[in-house]
């Protein structure tokens, strides 16, 4: 109940704060910082912790509603921060990192279109920043020693994060998220997807494209499930690390875009694969690209002796602008492909 007697609902910050209470030991996040062996945890206790710490430092130096740009390599501090910000009525801005050899182009654009004050980074992304004139006026908290205030009660109305687009065809456009936005879409996704406790995810995607926040930091905290996470570069090296960890970890759902899928089947030997099981593999969402049959076909074909079942793929459509979740189907139901005729090509190619 809010100050004022009104009944307020939940957000995600209270979920994450109840499972700290009721369940503090389970571990909420995995980061395997080599993609293969080399493991950091946080349980939910832990999590809630470190959160609220972030959370009272925040508020020493912002405003309810001012925005802070999040700059860090994937990793357990980014969910952190990212939760931190919420719980402090701090808006969140996702952000690449800088990297090297590459233009501070489209961060300088994210920073002045949000009306960023203050960054949340490492500090040795802030010495990077700090070259730049452009950022002499943002406030940088790269600390490890938070500190303790009292904080906010949340209202789904207020906006909790910008979620800024691709930037493919125009300048990146930042999408505002409340926290209603938010916890709806993760309820539909729980509903669709057919999460629950006994879920178990592991993604490799980077936490600061919408996919893989919502769908790979977010809701394993909203279905009360653990997730394994490991850093993009990983899986681009090898492909075959995604499909270890699935393995090991007994993972339930996992997913990517359609590329994921084809660079295993370009890169994966059989014999790799061989001693794996993934018969627990119950979610192969594929979104963020068009889906090529085709490709699923041979990923199929490849993990078929490793208990994958065709069935589990899960073809999905996410946009910035709608939080997440536009298309897709659900759990139960099968997934259909059908071939069409464009009647304006000369060749009558199927599409």
């Amino acid at each position: 109940m809010s100050s004022s007697g009104r009944v307020t609902q939940p957000t995600l910050i209270d979920i994450l704060r109840d499972r700290a209470l009721r369940q503090p030991e389970q571990v909420a996040y995995r980061f395997l910082i080599d993609g293969e062996t080399q493991a950091v945890s946080l349980t939910y206790r832990a999590l809630a912790g470190r959160v609220g710490a972030i959370a009272a430092r925040l508020q020493l130096c912002c405003q309810r509603g001012d925005r802070a740009v999040l700059l860090y390599p994937p990793g357990l501090e980014y969910v952190a921060a990212f939760l931190g910000c919420l719980s402090a009525g701090v808006v969140a801005v996702p952000a690449y990192p800088p990297r090297p050899n590459r233009s501070f182009h489209r961060l300088l654009h994210l920073v002045k279109d949000a009306g960023a004050s203050v960054v949340l980074t490492t500090p040795e992304i802030l010495a990077q920043l700090r070259q730049l004139p452009e950022l002499q006026n943002l406030q940088g908290i790269a600390e490890a020693d938070w500190g303790e205030e009292e904080l906010p009660n949340l209202a789904l109305g207020e906006l909790a994060f910008l979620q800024y687009t691709s930037g493919s065809t125009d300048e990146p456009k930042g999408v505002m998220v409340s926290h209603g936005n938010l916890l709806h879409n993760l309820a539909a996704i729980q509903d669709q997807f057919g999460y629950s406790t006994d879920s178990h995810g592991v993604i490799w995607l980077p936490p600061y494209h919408d996919m893989g926040l919502i769908g790979g930091v977010l809701q394993p905290l909203y279905g009360g499930f653990p997730v394994v996470l490991m850093p993009p570069l990983m899986f681009m090296q090898s492909p075959i690390r995604w499909l270890r960890a699935i393995a090991h970890y007994g993972a339930t759902t996992s997913g990517g875009p359609s590329f994921a899928y084809e660079q295993c089947v370009r890169k994966v030997k059989p014999e790799q694969v061989a001693h794996l099981d993934l018969s627990r593999w119950q979610v192969a969402f594929n979104g963020a690209e068009p889906i090529q049959a085709e490709i699923l076909d041979q990923f199929a074909e490849l993990l078929q002796p490793c208990g994958f079942r065709r069935e589990a793929f899960f073809p999905c459509y996410g946009l910035a602008e709608a939080t997440l979740m536009v298309a897709g189907k659900r759990k139960e139901l099968p997934g259909v492909v059908k071939r069409l005729q464009n009647r304006h090509c000369k060749d009558k190619r199927s599409l």
